[in-house]
């Protein structure tokens, strides 16, 4: 594996030393903190600043990191120990990662194993091996079309929230592919730089939707056993209006098994879909149907709450509350799967392609002993599935199997 591993390293040396190859500087270089892993001693260089982006480039030229990332916060003195930094303000940065969204997929290409027993299983990872209860539990993920979706997905929706309800414009919002199973999105505005981590909290509440005050008084009313007489009420703007448009596709569309799915039991809301829409949803009149009232089961509130767990955005709290946050470096090559970090428009959001996008070795083939692999999709290739077998790749490909330990160079 040794041989492979330096098949890496010199592949990700080739793509730093060529003068084509395009690492955008992010904003105020100078008071950014720097840190890389690298490859051969495995070790992270923190703490590290410069003044362009061509000296930048010089550092992976000389010591190849796997991966390069850099603060999301802004210091007087990036080079200093944490506490004399000097902390200026911070970007708010998303993380949007497949391995925080459910698929169904994940049963199929994702693998773990035991390192106490051997022990394997495909999907999730255990906390604990099954067999022996050990705690060292190896994984092996695979960045595939449906999980790229599902995070895309979320993305659509987290930018829904910043453009249309936060009131950012398309130039403080910038989009990433991360170069493995997500994507990034990084709030840059002189506005919100100094917000701190309580009130970048309230932004990953909203976004997540929790305290909505549609929700927030029944639940108090009901911890102090009383039923709520408030009336269940919709206006036509920020969530309320996600709610509303949601719920009124719900029931559209909703079946016995819909309702059964969320604990709604009684069936009225199936019948005269119509009526109800237009008695419930456009003139409030919440309590109007026979059977189905607010202070019955809940009904609308169950709904509401449905609706509000599929229009949130899925986003890892920790990374956007982290006022000092590493991000991955935009052009720079994900260790996991010799990805690139790419930017594109947000415009282009729906069509991009990151199996075509962020591919960064485009020539050459390489021989490869593969032990397992799905069937993928690379550069405009579709491959495998492998199952121990010996074959010629695309050297992306090839790069891509060594990264996520499926497959050794032949020498």
């Amino acid at each position: 594996m040794a041989f492979s591993w330096d098949f890496v390293c010199e592949k990700f040396s080739e793509f730093y030393r060529n003068p084509s190859t395009d690492i955008p500087a992010p904003a105020a270089i100078d008071q950014r903190e720097f840190a890389f892993l690298l490859f051969k001693e495995r070790a992270m260089v923190r703490h590290r600043s410069v003044a362009k982006i061509s000296r930048l480039k010089s550092l992976f030229s000389e010591s190849v990191p796997s991966d390069v990332y850099h603060s999301c916060a802004y210091y007087e003195n990036p080079e200093a120990d944490m506490g004399k930094k000097g902390w200026l303000g911070a970007d708010i940065v998303f993380d949007i990662d497949a391995d925080h969204i459910p698929t169904s997929c994940d049963k199929i290409h994702d693998e773990w194993t035991c390192g106490t027993c051997g022990f394997c299983g495909k999907g999730v990872t255990p906390e604990i091996c099954p067999s022996c209860g050990g705690m060292k539990l190896g994984a092996k993920t695979w960045p595939c079309e449906q999980c790229l979706d599902s995070a895309k997905d979320e993305t659509i929706k987290l930018v829904g929230f910043l453009e249309d309800d936060l009131g950012f414009s398309d130039k403080d919002v910038h989009v990433f592919f991360s170069g493995h199973r997500g994507y990034h999105v990084h709030v840059e505005n002189d506005e919100v730089r100094s917000l701190d981590t309580l009130a970048r909290r309230e932004i990953v509440d909203y976004v997540l939707g929790l305290g909505l005050s549609v929700f927030e008084g029944r639940e108090k009313a009901k911890s102090q056993s009383k039923k709520s007489s408030s009336p269940f009420l919709l206006h036509d703007f920020g969530w309320n209006a996600r709610l509303k448009e949601g719920m009124r596709e719900f029931i559209l569309n909703a079946t016995k098994d819909d309702l059964d799915r969320i604990g709604v039991k009684n069936y009225a809301i199936l019948q005269n879909k119509n009526v109800i829409l237009k008695r419930c949803l456009d003139e409030g009149r919440w309590d109007s149907i026979r059977g189905v009232s607010i202070s019955s089961d809940n009904a609308w509130i169950k709904i509401a709450k449905h609706v509000r767990d599929l229009e949130s955005a899925k986003i890892d709290t920790v990374v956007t509350t982290d006022i000092h946050r590493l991000i991955r470096m935009n052009g720079t090559l994900h260790g996991k799967t010799g990805l690139k970090k790419i930017e594109f428009s947000i415009r282009n959001l729906d069509a991009f392609d990151p199996f075509k996008e962020a591919v960064a070795f485009k020539d050459g083939t390489v021989k490869v002993f593969v032990s397992g692999a799905p069937e993928f999709r690379l550069g405009g290739n579709v491959l495998g599935p492998f199952s121990n077998q010996t074959v010629e790749l695309p050297t992306a490909a090839a790069v891509l199997l060594v990264c996520k330990g499926r497959a050794e160079v032949k020498e």
